[in-house]
């Protein structure tokens, strides 16, 4: 946990579930705070002070999905969805938006509450893990204090899903990462088999970084294990 008493932001316009999750989270030790709206969220996420947001994607001023990607754009505060979309296309888009998780409305306060404190302990390792922070292979330079990724010195645009996972593989540049390893980070443990997310941001990163893959230079597939981000030599770190 990232405190004695960690921050909950709940993003949601029904004051009977704000209520629920203010009454259940705080017995449990949190803090909760409250936003009836997406502005409103938004303002009080972007203040910071915030452990965790949990977000509700049927707003009333805008979609869960925009605010999202506007707080992704400079803030790597967990997320947790709830909402009672249950298309599938609209938790992939979550998940991509960067997003942790994602609960279907009704739920169980026991397993929020245990997804919670999964994706806290996963950001608090990742937030304190000494690791590599930078990296250059050809034409590629990636500096993830400043969160920037080039090609040939052009800004290359990756979604957060996929910025995640180059990240993930620069800390561990030269070893392989394992797709289970990948996914329960990235995703979250519910999706610790769907490695067809995995393989599509994957594909996706080596077409924008200028990688064959069918011939890799940069991003090595070890079949049936996962993949290991090469280093300049081509060996392990």
């Amino acid at each position: 946990m990232p405190s004695e008493c960690p921050r909950v932001l709940v993003i949601d316009d029904e004051p009977q579930i704000r209520r629920f999750l203010r009454i259940s989270l705080g017995s449990q030790g949190f803090e909760v705070i409250e936003a009836s709206s997406g502005s409103m969220g938004l303002g009080r996420a972007e203040a910071g002070g915030v452990d965790l947001v949990l977000l509700d994607l049927g707003l009333p001023d805008m979609d869960g999905q925009t605010l999202l990607e506007s707080l992704r754009r400079h803030s790597d505060v967990p997320v947790i969805i709830l909402s009672v979309r249950e298309q599938e296309d609209e938790k992939v888009r979550a998940l991509d938006n960067g997003a942790n998780d994602y609960v279907t409305k009704p739920f169980g306060i026991r397993e929020l509450l245990a997804r919670i404190r999964a994706v806290l302990r996963r950001h608090q390792i990742a937030a304190s893990a000494p690791e590599m922070s930078r990296y250059r292979h050809g034409g590629v330079a990636i500096d993830l204090e400043s969160r920037q990724v080039l090609l040939d010195g052009a800004v290359v645009h990756l979604t957060p899903k996929e910025y995640a996972v180059l990240a993930h593989l620069v800390r561990h540049a030269g070893r392989v990462v394992t797709q289970t390893q990948l996914l329960r980070e990235i995703w979250g443990p519910v999706h610790a088999h769907d490695t067809h997310y995995l393989r599509i941001v994957i594909s996706k990163l080596r077409h924008k970084l200028g990688d064959d893959p069918q011939s890799p230079a940069l991003l090595q597939t070890e079949a049936g294990v996962g993949y290991r981000l090469l280093t300049a030599s081509g060996e392990d770190a």
